[in-house]
């Protein structure tokens, strides 16, 4: 083994039974085009955080492994459940090849896993891979014959490159005949850079991802590739359309808010008299208020503190509120079971630790993009919009937006018995 191949906190590190399949991520500190790009946010996560959640969340993916060089990279990987590898300098320039990176990884997995039989490769700079999209890699590499696999992107165009005399020349397409009909091109496709997935004992003996025969995956996400404070800004931007599933959304029944860092931005002023102001929305307003109306679903919130504010903020939302509840899980239990609800169609909101007991045992669990990182690395949804900044507008429009698609039955004639308690 590579005298410099260390693993941190190998002994703590279970070994799983074989075969398994590992998920490998290649995050170094050093990008020119984008200073510190795998740390960079989208969407309320680091980079390297939602390859890690896709890589955690697939199926067929035993364990995630993170190579870096750099500190700051490994404390957030351990954050989101990833183990760590000490990735030499010597493999982390900007010169070094991504397949250097995976054959130093290599032995270091496979003590872990003896019988590791595939490797999945995830790349940071494709911010909307799903767990989804990893599966479907590793399902094409049951393909008899499959070396390896990756995410494509259908590509419908018109490809044209430059001939020896300086013309262009039609790729996919004579340009000396009649144009075709775009749908009559022959199918083409662009690597995504997000996935790539191989057989270990074909990659072992190669030494490259395009080990053997290789299965193409399409994926219908944005292909996003980040190089440029360009690309980061579009990956932002989309990803404020963010959203779980409409089947998940549907099942929700009731919303239950914390208040401090959820309706207000967790920040307090406080005058000489110890009076306490803080500062909310009124674009989450409007949007509660809307989902209110719609009458499909309880709202609540719920606070460990006892403090006017927060029963000023809920009686102009009409929202009811439960307070100095230190056990939010106890209160919301009852609280449930009076409304006649349970807990898998809870959607709960949080921002701190302590939610996390509450947000584990929800149906769907959300935070906003400024939530603690404990809290962002457990939650379903991290929001793409701040606490007290938007978040709740942001899920309370999801919410309304399922419920006048598709009326909930049990609830198309439902009381207002919220209104009446707020």
């Amino acid at each position: 083994m590579d005298q410099h191949a260390t693993l941190s906190g190998t002994a703590t590190h279970p070994v799983f039974p074989e075969p398994a399949t590992a998920a490998l991520i290649l995050a170094r500190g050093g990008s020119r085009g984008v200073p510190g790009k795998n740390l960079a946010r989208v969407g309320g996560l680091s980079l390297l955080a939602r390859s890690i959640r896709a890589a955690r969340a697939a199926r067929r993916v035993t364990s995630v492994w993170v190579s870096t060089d750099c500190p700051a990279i490994a404390a957030e990987a351990r954050v989101f459940g990833a183990r760590v590898i000490d990735r030499p300098a010597a493999l982390s320039h900007e010169r070094a090849t991504s397949e250097s990176g995976w054959l130093h990884a290599l032995p270091l997995i496979r003590a872990a896993h003896p019988g590791l039989a595939r490797l999945v490769f995830l790349q940071c700079t494709s911010p909307f891979t799903r767990a989804a999209d990893v599966d479907a890699c590793l399902d094409a590499l049951d393909r008899p014959g499959a070396a390896c696999a990756l995410t494509v992107l259908p590509d419908h165009g018109f490809l044209w490159h430059l001939g020896p005399d300086g013309f262009a020349r039609g790729t996919n397409h004579d340009a000396t005949r009649q144009r075709p009909r775009r749908q009559d091109l022959p199918p083409a496709f662009r690597e995504s850079g997000a996935v790539y997935a191989v057989r270990v004992a074909d990659f072992e003996r190669i030494g490259r991802r395009f080990c053997g025969p290789v299965v193409p995956v399409p994926v219908d996400h944005p292909g996003v590739e980040i190089d440029t404070p360009a690309d980061l800004a579009l990956a932002r931007a989309l990803a404020m359309s963010d959203r779980p599933a409409a089947d998940r959304l549907a099942a929700v029944r009731a919303l239950v808010m914390d208040f401090d860092g959820v309706m207000t931005d967790d920040r307090v002023t406080v005058d000489e008299t110890g009076r306490e102001a803080v500062v909310c929305s009124r674009a989450d307003g409007l949007g509660l208020a809307r989902l209110r109306s719609l009458g499909q679903h309880r709202l609540l919130i719920l606070s460990s503190e006892t403090n006017p504010v927060v029963s000023a903020r809920a009686a102009k939302l009409r929202i009811p509120a439960i307070q100095a509840s230190r056990d939010k899980v106890a209160a919301l239990s009852a609280w449930l079971s009076a409304q006649g609800l349970t807990w898998p169609e809870v959607l709960f909101v949080g921002n701190d630790v302590n939610d996390l007991p509450a947000l584990r045992r929800a149906g769907l669990s959300a935070c906003p993009a400024d939530a603690t990182p404990d809290v962002r690395a457990t939650v379903d949804w991290v929001i793409p919009a701040p606490g007290g900044r938007g978040a709740l507008r942001m899920v309370a429009d999801a919410l309304a937006d399922v419920a006048a698609a598709v009326p909930h039955p049990r609830d198309a004639v439902m009381d207002r018995a919220t209104d009446a308690a707020a």
